[in-house]
C-alpha cells in the first residue's frame, strides 16, 4: 500500500467513523430533531435505536484490526443506510441541500474508506 493510499484511507475512515458515531449517538438518544426527521420520513421512532446501535457497532468493526468479514458487513451496512437515507429524502420530496449533504458525504466516505483499505483489512480469497 502506498503512502498516499494509506493517508486517503485513514482520512476517509476517521471522518466516516466520526460521522457515523455522532449520528448513531444522536439516534440512540432520540433527540427532538432526530425524532422529527424520522417522523417526517415516515419511519417509526423505535427505528432510531436500532439504526443508532448498528452505526456505533459498525464504527467499532471498521476501526478494530482483524475481523475482515465483519468489516465488510459494516461497510455494506453503512452503504445501505446512507443510500437509504438519500432515497428516503427523495421519496418524501425533500429537496433541501442540507437533507442530502450528510448522507451523500457519508456515502462517499464509506466508498473511499472501503476502496483504499489496507490488504490486512480485506478478505483475501485464493479461489478467485
Amino acid at each position: 500500500m502506498t503512502k498516499r493510499n494509506k493517508i486517503i484511507y485513514w482520512i476517509a475512515t476517521v471522518w466516516l467513523s466520526l460521522g457515523m458515531l455522532s449520528t448513531g449517538i444522536v439516534q440512540v438518544l432520540k433527540t427532538k430533531e432526530e425524532v422529527a426527521l424520522f417522523t417526517q420520513l415516515g419511519y417509526p421512532v423505535y427505528f432510531l435505536t436500532l439504526l443508532g446501535i448498528w452505526k456505533i457497532l459498525g464504527v467499532i468493526a471498521v476501526l478494530i484490526p482483524k475481523f475482515t468479514l465483519v468489516k465488510e458487513w459494516a461497510y455494506a451496512g453503512f452503504f445501505f443506510a446512507m443510500s437509504g437515507a438519500v432515497f428516503s429524502h427523495i421519496a418524501v420530496a425533500d429537496h433541501s441541500f442540507s437533507a442530502y449533504f450528510g448522507p451523500v458525504l457519508l456515502l462517499v466516505l464509506t466508498v473511499l474508506s472501503w476502496y483504499f483499505r489496507p490488504a490486512e483489512r480485506k478478505i483475501l480469497s485464493t479461489n478467485l
